[in-house]
């Protein structure tokens, strides 16, 4: 889990369910304490993906304006996760319109190449099981294994860490981590193969 974000200040910052009220009353403060909040994990996300402060940026407000839209109705439970997931989505779109542009190699190419062989092609995806159920396949896989492999997987494929990131933020070497995440590779693509995945 990456570090809580501080003001500056020291100044308290306010609940999520309070920054939630905010949107729901249509106060355009909710978007100034989200930021305070939750702005520089945004980023993290984005640049862990992206690799360019601008991108990230933009990304990032894109999530506020996204947030600002959707609630109401949305009530998210879990806000800081809720966000996370709005602006790796964007991210991880923009990374694809990008390198299509570009057609060029980067770190993120590399960090997805290495979850190609544990997890199916979109065709197989399709003829085998939806979307969402293979997603629920991989969270049940993932609540079965250890913390340790848990949170290496979590920070290496969801928010795009580096290995040397993982190992600094886990405090062990990062041989250990890439054993950790090679395993858990190996053991979700057998997990997947058992319940009629093809990949």
């Amino acid at each position: 889990r990456l570090p809580p974000v501080k003001r500056r200040g020291g100044a308290s910052m306010m609940e999520d369910s309070a920054i939630i009220d905010l949107y729901w009353a249509r106060d355009q403060r909710a978007i100034g304490e989200t930021a305070g909040k939750y702005g520089a994990f945004l980023r993290t996300v984005a640049w862990n993906i992206l690799r360019s402060h601008d991108d990230a940026e933009e990304c990032v407000n894109d999530t506020y304006l996204r947030t600002w839209n959707a609630i109401p109705p949305a009530r998210p439970g879990a806000f800081r996760a809720w966000l996370g997931r709005i602006t790796r989505n964007l991210s991880l779109d923009r990374w694809k319109r990008d390198r299509a542009a570009r057609r060029g190699g980067d770190d993120f190419a590399v960090l997805l190449g290495e979850l190609d062989v544990c997890l199916p092609a979109a065709d197989h995806a399709q003829r085998h099981l939806e979307d969402q159920e293979i997603a629920d396949l991989i969270s049940r896989f993932l609540r079965q294994q250890s913390v340790f492999n848990r949170r290496a997987f979590l920070r290496r494929y969801w928010y795009g860490e580096s290995i040397e990131e993982i190992a600094a933020g886990m405090g062990c070497g990062a041989g250990k981590v890439k054993s950790a995440l090679f395993r858990t590779r190996s053991a979700l693509r057998a997990c997947l193969e058992q319940e009629g995945v093809e990949v």
